[in-house]
């Protein structure tokens, strides 16, 4: 009986024909076409199997299906064929995809064999297709990154969402890459979404070098590449992540930079006909940005993916719609300061203008109170560095500003911290006490 239903199943789900069109019109970055019958985000190929071009579905209408292509339009002309391509309509996943790179297809980029893989649909878990969302939770426990101005003062718990804001220039990529060699988890994965071809080369040279670290998956689309391909990284990313994340384990996912995904989106969304709105971004990228968050988290029973994920902002001010966007998405953000850049301190935290939204959870009273006291004396002389600097602060007319002066050196060589040191959670707190107790050498 089990037999014959699986075996009803599979003549179900098959499909024993396919329904082609033909392209009806072309325009600058999209096309037309009278078919086939699909939905929104599937992939069609265009032409025969021997010389063929990828296209994705962004729009479907009564009469017309408007596609965006996945690389060069060699293919797209009058007439031209369309069928479903469901090989592309998924995507790959796989224990293969360890210690790998790919592109926005799965398709390796590391000049290693293809990876053998299984494929899914665009979401593994079904947490948001009619199960209770009371599923996702945080787990009450840190996530050592090996920085320890975040692990003391902006601590990470498995499963959190966390943003680096910051504007160009002022160490955002190479936080990422430091973070994403020491982070201690079962698998790391790093989206990198309209990089340079240089950077995707640099960050897989040095997770090559580094000792002791997770395995990483790296899936990148650089900047000359279509719109729907750096979109179509992300959700590749995505599934990898949930699939591991299905097996129980704990999964770093860093992505690199979703403001660049916010463009590839908004260009996807003005092919499909949606108006501008807010500072020219199209309201599909206010829907695709909580979706993809909202992927990520720990689920109850299984594992958890913990996100950090970059956000370039147009200014130093971090005030421009996707920044503020993310800021309310997301359970915490971690700022990165121009002027802390350049005075050479990295990486450049801003520790008054971060936080942590689940630091309670994952700290003790005493851990609490440690990171409450440091960031106080922060405050304290960030408020007076005029006064100190310029001489007219005087000694002894502030209790408070004296004892923050007495460990200015102390609290700045416990936030800076090259790229190559490591620091464990224990060794991070024990810093931490040492610098409020105005101790020795960190």
């Amino acid at each position: 009986m089990q037999q014959t239903a699986a075996l009803l199943d599979m003549v179900k789900s098959a499909t024993f024909a396919d329904f082609k069109a033909q392209v009806t019109s072309i325009g600058q970055k999209s096309f037309s076409a009278n078919g086939p019958y699909c939905q929104v985000g599937d992939v069609c190929k265009l032409g025969s199997d021997e010389d063929h071009s990828l296209a994705q579905v962004v729009a479907v209408g009564e009469e017309r299906v408007e596609l965006v292509p996945l690389g060069d339009m060699h293919a797209v002309k009058p007439g031209a064929s369309v069928t479903l391509s469901r090989d592309y309509s998924n995507f790959s996943v796989g224990d293969g995809f360890a210690d790998r790179a790919v592109n926005a297809f799965g398709e390796p980029i590391d000049g290693k064999p293809t990876i053998l893989s299984t494929k899914a649909p665009a979401r593994t878990d079904q947490i948001n297709s009619g199960q209770t969302s009371m599923a996702k939770t945080i787990v009450s426990k840190r996530v050592e990154t090996g920085v320890r101005a975040i692990d003391t003062l902006l601590p990470l718990a498995q499963g959190q969402r966390i943003g680096v804001f910051a504007a160009s220039g002022v160490g955002k990529t190479t936080l990422v890459e430091q973070l994403s060699t020491r982070a201690q988890c079962d698998k790391v994965v790093i989206c990198l979404i309209g990089e340079r071809g240089r950077e995707v080369e640099r960050l897989w040279n040095i997770h090559a070098r580094a000792e002791d670290s997770a395995p990483v998956t790296v899936v990148a689309a650089t900047s000359d590449e279509a719109p729907s391909v750096r979109i179509r990284a992300m959700q590749q990313a995505l599934a990898l992540c949930e699939y591991w994340r299905e097996k129980g384990e704990h999964v770093v996912f860093f992505v690199d930079s979703v403001t660049r995904l916010a463009m590839a989106l908004r260009d996807i969304g003005l092919a499909a006909g949606e108006p501008p709105a807010l500072r020219s971004y199209t309201p599909n990228v206010f829907t695709a940005l909580p979706d993809f968050v909202e992927r990520c988290g720990a689920i109850s029973g299984k594992g958890a993916i913990t996100a950090i994920i970059t956000v370039l902002s147009e200014t130093d001010d971090v005030d421009d719609p996707i920044a503020e966007t993310m800021r309310s998405l997301l359970d915490g953000h971690i700022v990165l300061s121009r002027k802390l850049a350049e005075r050479g301190h990295f990486p450049a935290i801003d520790v008054r203008a971060s936080i942590s939204r689940v630091a309670d959870q994952v700290l003790t009273n005493a851990q609490q109170e440690s990171a409450r006291r440091l960031k106080a004396n922060i405050a304290v002389y960030e408020e007076a560095r005029a006064m100190i600097e310029s001489g007219i602060y005087q000694s002894g007319a502030s209790e408070e500003i004296d004892r923050a002066v007495a460990l200015w050196p102390k609290t700045q060589e416990f936030l800076m911290q090259s790229g190559s040191a490591r620091s464990t959670l224990a060794a991070s707190d024990g810093a931490l006490s040492q610098v409020l107790a105005g101790g020795g050498a960190i």
